[in-house]
């Protein structure tokens, strides 16, 4: 006789209150799909990048958006994923009442060192699916920056890969880098 096992999802509002309990650790896991994921432990060379491009991006973009570091973003009621650096759109009171929804977020970016995988099988899907007009996946080990941009729903229309010898432009805010900027 085969037996059955079910799961239990939980929404972004049980997990809240599970991390307000004490129940979860302040950081280290997030809700993805309604499961509650242990995040990878972040080394020494996925930090220096989350680092320089806070530093990049607060430079060339900080006046009129927000950079936002390792924060939760509302994605549905299932997903509240932690993005290494997302780019918001720019609020006075800097989402001080709710945390960001997928349509604050102009661009998403992951640090993949271990994680390339599944960045881009699971979470990519819940940035497209939650609004997020462009996600970027750094690729450490080849150095170079997965693009995807325009969502369908679930998926993003177009995709390139941007070379160590190239610059990337932003689709949706106003910024070109190098990617000798970004890992050099």
């Amino acid at each position: 006789m085969a037996v059955q096992v079910q799961k239990r999802l939980f929404t972004v509002e049980e997990y809240h209150k599970m991390a307000e309990v004490g129940i979860l650790p302040e950081r280290g896991v997030e809700l993805i799909n309604g499961e509650i994921i242990e995040m990878s432990p972040i080394g020494s060379k996925h930090a220096k990048i989350v680092k320089k491009l806070n530093n990049l991006l607060n430079k060339l973009l900080g006046d009129h958006f927000i950079i936002s570091v390792q924060d939760p973003i509302v994605a549905s009621d299932l997903s509240e994923p932690e993005p290494d650096v997302a780019v918001l759109k720019y609020r006075s009171d800097f989402y001080e009442n709710e945390l960001p929804k997928g349509e604050d977020v102009l661009l998403a970016i992951e640090v993949a060192d271990t994680t390339l995988s599944y960045d881009s099988k699971v979470k990519l899907p819940i940035y497209a699916a939650s609004g997020i007009p462009e996600c970027w996946i750094i690729n450490l080990a080849k150095q170079e920056i997965q693009v995807y941009w325009e969502t369908t729903g679930v998926d993003y229309r177009f995709r390139e890969k941007v070379q160590l010898e190239d610059s990337i432009q932003a689709k949706n805010v106003p910024l070109t880098l190098t990617l000798a900027e970004i890992f050099h």
